[in-house]
């Protein structure tokens, strides 16, 4: 499959605070006995699971989650280790795209999609609204919200959101010959030809049509 990159830089993202990847390991290990258990692990249970020296490096760990905000200890207990939901399952839905004719992305966080599934995805993910039918035939509806990626290359075939100069869009990636082209699931819409002043920002991993 074909990747394309559009030139351009965006920032349209409020990310939570970013965990390295082995501190995202150990805050899903504490996540995942937290679900199936209904108790935290201890810091040698977590210690023994990932084959760490000493109870200090735990400590050090759980220190970094703390300070971050997705965890809280109280004193004084073996299993003292409590999750910070409105932090750990929380994705910022940012404003409105267009599925029709472009239209600007509102910097502005409307509110925060709940989804236990995306959990550890990663800090780049984050919510938008569609307003118009141009993806309709892709099973993307007015007032949905996709779910995105944050990436700025992506495969022909994939829906994407992108900027057209300054205003955002969801749309198909497509190639015709030597061009790409952001391509409508509704007839009643033209492609978009990929030029210099177009930009991916994401790519579109789920849809939610009811959301809490």
């Amino acid at each position: 499959m074909t990747s394309v990159q559009a030139c351009g830089s965006v920032s349209i993202m409020v990310e939570k605070q970013k965990l390295t990847s082995k501190q995202r390991n150990v805050l899903k290990f504490i996540y995942e006995a937290i679900k199936t258990n209904n108790l935290p692990p201890t810091v040698r249970e977590i210690a023994r699971h990932f084959n760490f020296s000493s109870t200090g490096t735990v400590r050090d760990y759980l220190k970094a989650l703390v300070n971050k905000g997705y965890i809280k200890i109280s004193a004084n207990k073996s299993r003292a280790i409590e999750l910070i939901r409105e932090n750990l399952f929380s994705i910022p839905i940012l404003g409105r795209v267009q599925a029709g004719l472009p239209t600007l992305a509102v910097e502005e966080i409307e509110g925060y999609l709940n989804l236990d599934s995306l959990v550890f995805s990663d800090d780049s993910t984050f919510a938008l609204r569609v307003r118009g039918d141009s993806m309709v035939g892709a099973g993307i509806m007015p007032d949905d919200l996709v779910l995105v990626k944050k990436q700025n290359i992506a495969q022909t075939g994939e829906t994407i959101v992108a900027l057209v100069e300054d205003e955002a869009t969801v749309k198909s990636l497509r190639r015709r010959g030597k061009d790409y082209y952001l391509e409508p699931a509704n007839a009643n819409y033209t492609p978009i030809l990929v030029d210099k002043n177009v930009s991916i920002i994401g790519k579109v991993i789920s849809v939610v049509r009811k959301f809490q």
